[in-house]
């Protein structure tokens, strides 16, 4: 859950108790129509998505009960799975229908003020800054690309083979553990190899953290978790690019994958600590 400026919903507010408070999903400066946005499945329980003018910008908005999605109460209800996963399409669909006229910041889940006035002012306070990140995300998608690589057991060496005796067998476990050791390096060289060529094609690229064997479903490790930021113009040369990259790896025991266009989730954040954590190609 996003920790918000001054006036975010609360529920321990000291003032009077609201039945309803501001849900804030995107901003953007092409607002979808108003029919489009309003037929938008938005939270549980609250009312139809709707658009807030905030000077030359719009935010894709929800008014949602109060008591449900208080701090704590909303804390509770995201801590399981099930809600988190509920909240979690709910907002991209917001997110979503925002995009669907022209570039969008999509805000933090749990993106919560006390009233539309809060929410206005929140983020007319940010409006140079959203504007100049809406400028950077137009015209441009994401893409998504997984590096896998072989398994502890896909290495040659194996220990039971052999003699016996004790110095053999350590023997055999260190040479299995240098084989190892070795086509691990080789596969990180390749996913190396292909991160620096896919950031030919984009404009901005980061890194995320490998994702666990238990999230990908794989029993093999994932070496590269990257997100691309690609003009919609090159678009057909990174797919190609990508193609490629995952026929020549074919012989190989690491795999090339790709999903996308995506909303630029990862690029659509414009304070400091963000921007450190991307890295802009040519910079």
């Amino acid at each position: 859950m996003t920790t918000l400026p001054a006036g975010r919903a609360s529920a321990t507010e000291s003032d009077a108790p609201r039945p309803t408070v501001t849900c804030v999903f995107a901003v953007t400066d092409t607002p979808p129509p108003d029919e489009a946005v309003s037929v938008t499945p938005g939270h549980d329980g609250g009312g139809p998505l709707r658009v807030l003018a905030a000077g030359p910008l719009h935010l894709i908005v929800q008014d949602v009960p109060a008591a449900a999605f208080g701090e704590e109460a909303l804390a509770e209800r995201l801590n399981r799975p099930e809600e988190l996963e509920r909240y979690a399409r709910a907002h991209h669909r917001g997110v979503e229908t925002a995009a669907s006229a022209g570039p969008v910041v999509p805000l933090p889940m749990a993106t919560l003020y006390l009233d539309d006035r809060n929410a206005v002012r929140a983020l007319t306070d940010r409006a140079a800054s959203l504007r100049t990140l809406l400028d950077r995300l137009r015209h441009r998608t994401e893409w998504a690309v997984k590096v896998h690589g072989p398994g502890i057991a896909h290495a040659s060496g194996a220990a039971g083979h052999g003699p016996a005796d004790g110095r053999s067998y350590l023997r055999r476990v260190s040479e299995r553990r240098r084989t190892e050791r070795e086509e691990r390096e080789r596969a990180l060289a390749r996913a190396h190899a292909v991160d620096r060529e896919l950031r030919r094609y984009a404009v901005a690229a980061t890194r995320h953290r490998p994702q666990s064997e238990q999230l990908t479903g794989r029993s093999v490790p994932q070496l590269l978790n990257a997100a691309y930021l690609v003009d919609d113009g090159r678009r057909a040369e990174f797919v190609r690019t990508v193609g490629e990259l995952a026929r020549d790896a074919g012989g190989s025991a690491v795999e090339v994958t790709m999903s996308g266009p995506w909303i630029p989730y990862s690029f659509a954040r414009s304070d400091e600590a963000e921007r450190d954590a991307h890295q802009e190609v040519g910079a």
